[in-house]
């Protein structure tokens, strides 16, 4: 009897024992209670609290957290209707703040968020929600960060997930921003066509202005070529006038063939006449080179040899000079 009694409270002892023995998983912190008053928080790891006269309060979670914020009709500031969602992320610095100064900390930070949401957006304009997402998170963590500090909370992040207009709104935008898309592909074609303008006008200037430079260097060629030929020409005369003077009568026949062979040259290829009927025989040719040489003979000697009578056979040979030939005097 006594060995079972013995037993009974070894067994008492051991189950008093376990029951006082707390373990804290890590990333949670207990709050502990002793006879319903707060005294302490049990840290990650072991703790031992005796029972019966300490016991477990509150089990915080001390890691990073997220909660919903559920989709809401949100007014702007310029009468639009738009829905909102988004999320919250903090953390639970104080255990005890968290576990007896509010209620439900889950809800309490759900509600103050959805509110504080309501007055950041309420006073900003509908393109002005849309633009600057970044500006709403930002004032929006420092407004909740700041009302749940004495929940002992740390509002790490808020974002807003998704901003949604109505429909006709929605459509409105659209037609807005084809307008403005449009009204960007015409300047840009207009500035595209006046800069081509400008091209091609500036093109055509410098075109007129190297066919100007063309034709004055053309013309100051022109003028150099027909100057050295009036300078070639009158060489060529003075050659054939001193060598008339010195009494080369072969000379002056072969400048006054090779202009007579030229003159008729240029009959055969006249562009106005298909056929040429020119009564010119090779003979009138041979007798006019011959009365050339004849009249610059008598040009030469007529100071030393007396004038004589023509003869018959001369008036014959007259009578077959050719169109350059004069009569004897």
């Amino acid at each position: 009897m006594g060995v079972a009694v013995v037993a009974l409270l070894v067994a008492l002892v051991l189950l008093y024992l376990f029951a006082s023995i707390k373990i804290v998983r890590q990333g949670y912190q207990y709050t502990i209670e002793h006879f319903g008053r707060f005294t302490t928080v049990a840290r990650p790891g072991f703790n031992f609290y005796p029972a019966f006269f300490y016991r477990v309060g509150r089990r915080v979670n001390m890691m990073e957290q997220v909660i919903d914020i559920p989709g809401q009709e949100i007014i702007t500031r310029d009468n639009a209707m738009v829905s909102t969602d988004g999320v919250v992320f903090f953390q639970v610095l104080d255990p005890a703040k968290a576990a007896y100064e509010v209620a439900d900390l889950m809800i309490a930070l759900q509600q103050i968020t959805t509110t504080n949401l309501r007055t950041v957006m309420g006073s900003m304009d509908l393109d002005e929600t849309l633009s600057k997402r970044d500006e709403i998170n930002a004032r929006l963590l420092s407004v909740v960060d700041h009302a749940t500090d004495p929940w002992g909370v740390k509002i790490t992040r808020v974002e807003i997930k998704d901003i949604r207009p109505p429909t006709d709104i929605v459509n409105a935008m659209a037609r807005q921003m084809k307008a403005e898309r449009e009204k960007r592909a015409n300047i840009l074609e207009a500035e595209g066509s006046r800069a081509s303008e400008i091209l091609r006008a500036e093109g055509q200037k410098q075109a007129r202005i190297l066919e100007a430079e063309g034709r004055r260097e053309s013309a100051f060629r022109d003028a150099e070529a027909r100057e050295r030929a009036a300078e070639a020409e009158a060489k060529a005369t003075e050659v054939v006038s001193d060598a008339i003077q010195r009494g080369g009568t072969q000379a002056i026949n072969y400048f006054v063939a090779q202009k007579y062979v030229e003159a008729v040259g240029k009959f055969a290829t006249s562009p106005n006449a298909k056929t040429i009927l020119f009564p010119v025989e090779a003979t009138n040719l041979i007798g006019t080179l011959g009365g050339i040489g004849e009249l610059a003979k008598e040009a030469l000697g007529s100071a030393s040899k007396p004038q004589t009578p023509e003869t018959p056979q001369a008036q014959v040979a007259g009578a077959r000079r050719g169109p350059f030939e004069l009569p004897k005097q």
